[in-house]
């Protein structure tokens, strides 16, 4: 059976080589979300961007960029989203590499596995 309801998505564009204390950025930010139990979380990785610098980054194999843009997406009930949002703002900083975060109100379908 499909469970439905309304969730709140967190998007946090970030580059493929911010790092905190020698880790990757999004690797950091997967780990933060898991101890703070967050539902669900995935890391995409882009195949061309800019951002506010507006310097493209590309995976064109004649122009192989050394900082692919990387998309950390996140689905929770508002509150958990809300109170991870200080340590997501802590580890941006830390990282110091910029970045960007979107916040929005969306529906979801859930098709819990059997059994």
């Amino acid at each position: 059976m499909t469970e439905t309801g309304y969730a709140k998505l967190l998007r946090a564009f970030i580059g493929e080589q911010d790092k905190v204390e020698g880790q990757p950025l999004h690797e950091a930010i997967v780990t933060a979300a898991l101890e703070h139990q967050v539902a669900g979380v995935t890391v995409l990785r882009g195949v061309e961007s800019y951002g506010a610098t507006h310097r493209r980054h590309t995976a064109k194999v004649l122009r192989l960029s050394e900082n692919l843009p990387l998309v950390v997406e996140m689905v929770d009930v508002e509150e958990r989203i809300r109170t991870f949002l200080p340590l997501l703002d802590a580890l941006m900083v830390r990282s110091g590499g910029g970045g960007l975060v979107t916040l929005e109100q969306v529906e979801v379908l859930r098709y819990p596995p059997k059994g």
